[in-house]
């Protein structure tokens, strides 16, 4: 579209140092985004640029004067390949409406939402809000999703390979590999839709409804995986008794959400060990030592993991 430029936020650009398929995205992404505005006869409806991790988000209006946001993702993300496929399966039912997709070009024209999320609510009530939407996204998978079993099976055989010395206590590392294991067994781990990473930041404040959910990475999976991001989001405000606050957030989500305690616990355990030993895996990567984030992330994840048992 002739006229269109754009400086991508600082932030989206900081990704380039991912690796080179990264840069090639970021270089051909302002081409891509004024082809889409053009295609789709979209304007722009103010300067503003919003990004995710790897997704570029702007305001915009449709031919008929409609509030929408174009979004478009980077290629290389597994993790988001079905979100569209998933948004249109949902049609709106507590989550963003799609209004249209290029999966090609990983683009979508969605729902305009407003900037207000979960984080601005008591984070009790934001798990019973969470909670309340579970029941209505974890429908029966569709046949395109990757499993959630064959991502954690290919993470646990990484697991299992970290050094002795790492800071992760043994004994947590053996329950996650046992419990992961026997949840990538067990056919109830997957076959139902999964958002994958619902937190306080992934629920905005909508007209259609109060709140409504965005930013999917489904997967074909347990509805028992999705209560950890609850509680490893805002852990800076649980000062004071960190394993009562994150005691009371794990038994809001499987309350509200009526899911057995027990499976729920052991999703929570798995995945934050393996989140711990991601950043240890960070380190050694860059050939250096854990630095400070790193550590006060993998002292977090311990923490979380141990609360939800004591």
């Amino acid at each position: 579209m002739a006229g269109v430029t754009i400086t991508l936020p600082p932030g989206l650009e900081e990704q380039r140092g991912l690796g080179p398929d990264w840069g090639r995205w970021l270089d051909g992404l302002p081409r891509s985004f004024a082809d889409v505005l053009a295609d789709w006869e979209l304007r722009r409806d103010s300067d503003e640029l919003w990004h995710g991790f790897c997704s570029l988000v702007a305001p915009v209006r449709t031919a008929e004067g409609e509030p929408a946001v174009l979004k478009i993702s980077f290629d290389g993300d597994d993790e988001s390949l079905h979100e569209a496929l998933a948004l249109q399966h949902w049609h709106g039912d507590g989550v963003v409406r799609l209004l249209r997709a290029d999966p090609r070009r990983r683009a979508m024209l969605l729902e305009r939402l407003h900037r207000r999320d979960l984080t601005e609510v008591w984070d009790i009530e934001a798990c019973e809000i969470v909670a309340g939407f579970y029941p209505r996204i974890h429908r029966p998978a569709l046949p395109q999703l990757a499993t959630v079993t064959s991502y954690v099976e290919g993470w646990l055989d990484n697991l299992a390979r970290m050094p002795v010395d790492a800071p992760v206590p043994r004994r947590l590392v053996g329950q996650a590999l046992s419990l992961g294991r026997d949840l990538v067994a067990d056919p109830a781990s997957v076959g139902r839709i999964v958002h994958g990473d619902l937190h306080y930041e992934n629920v905005l404040a909508g007209d259609r409804e109060p709140w409504l959910v965005i930013d999917p990475k489904p997967m074909s999976g347990d509805p028992h995986y999705e209560p950890a991001p609850m509680l490893w989001n805002r852990f800076e405000e649980l000062a004071g008794d960190v394993r009562a606050g994150l005691r009371r957030r794990f038994h809001a989500l499987v309350d509200a959400a009526g899911l057995d305690e027990d499976r729920a616990r052991d999703w929570v355990v798995v995945r934050m060990i393996l989140n711990a030993h991601w950043a240890v895996e960070d380190a050694q990567r860059a050939g250096r030592a854990l630095n400070a984030e790193e550590q006060t992330w993998i002292t977090q994840c311990i923490a979380i993991t141990k609360a939800v048992q004591d």
